[in-house]
Formats: C-alpha cells, structure tokens, sequence
C-alpha cells in the first residue's frame, strides 16, 4: 500500500529506451558486419556486456551458479545466442537492418507454436492459426522472388533468420523448464556471457580469425560495436528489468511491436535502405500477426491467474533479456 511509484518522465525514459535502443540495434549490427566477421563481432559484443552484468550481478551479492544451472545456461546459449543471434549477425551481412528486424518479429509466432508443442500450455485455436497465417504471408511477401516489382530478401539470410527466430523461441521456452539461478538478471546474463564464448569459438571453427586484420576495421565499426554493449545490452538490459518491476509485462511487451518499425525507419533515413510497397505490406502482415498473437497470450493468463503469476514475467525477462 505504500509502494512508492516512479515519476512518469522515469516510465518514459524507460520505455524511449527499449523502443529507440533495441530497434536502433539492428542498424548498428548492420554497420557493423560491414567490416568485422558476424559470428566473432556477436562474441566480442556478448562477451563484454554478459560479463560486465556478472560482475555486477556477483558485487550485489547474487550467488555463484550452480553447476547444473551453467549447464543449463549452456543450452540455452547455443539455441538464443549461436543460433539466434549468430545467424541475425551473418544475415545482415545480406539482408537490410529494417527487414532483418521485421523477420525476427516472427519470434512470438514460433513460441506459441512452442508453447503448443512443448509446454503444451496452449491450443491451437482458429484466432491463433490465422495470426501464424498472417505471419507466414508477411514473410511470403517479402522472400517472395515476385511481389510489387521490388527486390526479394535474400532468400540465404531469410532462412538463415527463419531458423534464428526459431532457436530463439524453443530456446524461451525450454527455460522454464531448466534449473536456472534465481535472479533474472543472473540467469540472462550467464547465458549472455556463454554465448558469447560459443560465438567466438564458432567464429573460430568457421575460419573467421584468417585474415582478418583489426586494425582496418574503421572507427565506425567500433563505435557500432561500442554502441551494442553499452546501450544495446546493458542500459537497455538495465531499463527492461526496471520497467518489468514497475509496469505490467503486457505494457512492456508492446516493444515487440515498436522496434520493428523503428529499425525499418531507421534503415530507410540513415542507411539509404529502401522501402517500397513490398516492404510496407511484409511488415504491416507481420506486426498484426504479432499484435494478434501477443493478445491471445494476454488474454489467455488473464484467464488463468496463477499461470500469469508463475511465468508472465520470467518468459518476458529471459526473451528480452537483450536484443
């Protein structure tokens, strides 16, 4: 009764953070991959910021992991970091920043169908079929080789995204199943840091050390790089895990909806990327899909409360844990 609530400007600057940061993301991958090979630029950035909330997940007195919880953290880091973001950094070596983000929009379409096949903690109803529906046309137009007599994504990186959103998914999905630490903030940032070890062991197996010269790499690409830990993972990281204490996760959820936009915006007036009908018509497919799901979800914890208490928040968390 006598939680004292933040001060509005505190919500919005929280919410200006996780709409204009993470949707800015995918520009600042794009800039980056330019230069630096995807899978060791998705290590050195994942390796950073993981380690840096470690550390300051260990100085608030957070406990070490247990064995089976770093095991755990492991798989997981294979599904969301390896494959999800690995192949989003590789992708954008050829698809558009605006795209890329439109076709991981995707993401909750495959949970749900995670959720129906694993957890089975939901039914594939008709409004559920016809938002996957909605999803698989989007993504139909904007592969497709014809449609409006624009360029097609290409159809390499559009797979390679496809498979991504899925790792991503099973991967949240599989988490409230596994022995994880505690804290959120633990738990994400473990799987941060052991991502980005596997990245760089990946990058490594693939050959990307050869010839690669740092020093050629420009100011640009490090500032990208700069940008990704900093604000990318920690400060927006930071201001997800203050809003999910302070806001309803449906409210924080409607990033999933934001940052698509934003980041084809943003591809469109700074990174010259083009926006014809076929992109418009691709995106606006898949965030109604997105908006259609997202809301059979809400709806369906709001039925059942205790569901909502027990898994709202944590499948929030450590689907968001960064972008």
């Amino acid at each position: 009764m006598n939680e004292v609530r933040p001060h509005r400007w505190q919500t919005l600057l929280a919410f200006a953070i996780i709409y204009l940061v993470w949707g800015s993301t995918f520009l600042a991958i794009r800039i980056g991959v330019r230069e630096l090979p995807p899978f060791l630029f998705a290590g050195m950035r994942f390796i950073a910021a993981g380690a840096a909330i470690f550390l300051w997940s260990l100085g608030k007195g957070q406990p070490w992991p247990e064995l089976r919880q770093w095991t755990s953290a492991t798989l997981l880091a294979i599904l969301i970091f390896v494959i999800d973001y690995g192949l989003v950094f590789w992708a954008e070596t050829r698809v558009p920043s605006g795209l890329t983000a439109v076709m991981m929009a995707t993401i909750p379409g495959f949970t749900a169908l995670a959720e129906i096949l694993i957890l089975r903690t939901q039914k594939l109803t008709l409004r559920l079929g016809f938002a996957l529906l909605l999803g698989i046309a989007g993504v139909a137009e904007l592969v497709s080789p014809t449609g409006f007599g624009q360029r097609a994504v290409d159809p390499r990186g559009a797979v390679a995204l496809i498979v991504g959103a899925m790792g991503w998914s099973f991967g949240s999905v599989l988490t409230r199943k596994l022995p994880l630490p505690q804290s959120k903030v633990m738990s994400s940032c473990v799987q941060m840091l052991v991502g980005g070890i596997l990245l760089t062991v990946t990058a490594a197996l693939l050959g990307e050390f050869k010839g690669f010269n740092i020093r050629a790499v420009s100011w640009g690409a490090w500032v990208a790089l700069i940008y990704l830990i900093v604000a990318g993972s920690i400060i927006a990281f930071t201001a997800f895990i203050w809003l999910i204490a302070h806001e309803s996760p449906t409210k924080v959820g409607t990033y999933a909806y934001v940052n698509p936009v934003v980041a084809v915006l943003l591809g469109y007036f700074l990174a010259g990327e083009s926006l014809g009908a076929r992109s418009v018509a691709g995106t606006l497919l898949v965030l109604v899909s997105v908006v259609v799901i997202t809301t059979a979800q809400r709806e369906t914890t709001q039925c059942s409360p205790m569901r909502e208490k027990l898994g709202a928040n944590d499948k929030l968390v450590v689907e968001s844990a960064d972008n």
